[in-house]
C-alpha cells in the first residue's frame, strides 16, 4: 500500500450570521429552540468531527468575536459530502429555510470552507482570517465556498507552491 502524498485532510467551516434582533428578543425564540436538536444532529451525522462550544454551555451563540450581532458557527467535518449532507439533508434545512426571520441578509460571504490537516482543531481567529480571504480574494484552495469547492490536495499544493524556495546548496 502506498501512502498517500498528502496527509488526512479534514473540512473546516465558518458561517456568521447577523441578528435581526437581540438574541433574547422573543422574535428570535423560535431559532433559539432549535438550536439543541439541530446541534444534537449535527453531533450524531456521519463525518461530523467538532464544533466550536463556548465553554460551560451548550452551543457558541454567546461568543460575539465578528461582532455583537453576529453569531458565529464553527466546526470540521471528515468531507464535504458529509457538511453538504447535514446543511441541506437534515433537520438542519429549516433553519436555512426560515434564516430570514432572525438573520439580516449578507451582502457579502458569511460562508467559508477550507481543508485543515485531521486533528487540527480551527481557532476563531483563523476561521475569521479565511473569510476575510475569501471575501477579498474570491474563491481559491486557502478560501472557498460549496459553488466554488477544492479539493484537499488542490489546498495541499496551493499551500506547497507558497511556502519560499529552499535555499540552493553551495558547492
Amino acid at each position: 500500500m502506498t501512502a498517500s502524498p498528502h496527509p488526512a485532510a479534514h473540512l473546516a467551516q465558518l458561517n456568521v450570521a447577523t441578528l435581526l434582533h437581540p438574541f433574547d428578543d422573543p422574535r428570535i425564540a423560535p431559532f433559539v429552540e432549535m438550536l439543541d436538536p439541530v446541534n444534537a444532529a449535527a453531533d450524531g451525522t456521519p463525518g461530523f468531527v467538532w464544533r466550536l462550544v463556548e465553554e460551560g454551555e451548550a452551543d457558541a451563540t454567546g461568543l460575539r468575536p465578528a461582532g455583537e450581532n453576529v453569531i458565529v458557527n464553527l466546526s470540521v467535518w471528515e468531507n464535504q459530502e458529509a457538511l453538504w449532507d447535514f446543511a441541506y439533508r437534515s433537520g438542519h434545512l429549516e433553519v436555512m429555510r426560515r434564516r430570514r426571520e432572525w438573520f439580516e441578509r449578507h451582502v457579502e460571504a458569511h460562508l467559508v470552507l477550507w481543508w485543515i490537516p485531521a486533528g487540527h482543531i480551527p481557532t476563531v481567529t483563523e476561521a475569521l482570517e479565511r473569510l476575510a480571504d475569501l471575501r477579498a480574494h474570491g474563491p481559491s484552495p486557502r478560501a472557498f465556498t460549496f459553488a466554488s469547492s477544492y479539493s484537499a490536495a488542490e489546498a495541499a499544493e496551493d499551500h506547497a507552491a507558497a511556502l519560499p524556495a529552499p535555499p540552493a546548496a553551495r558547492p
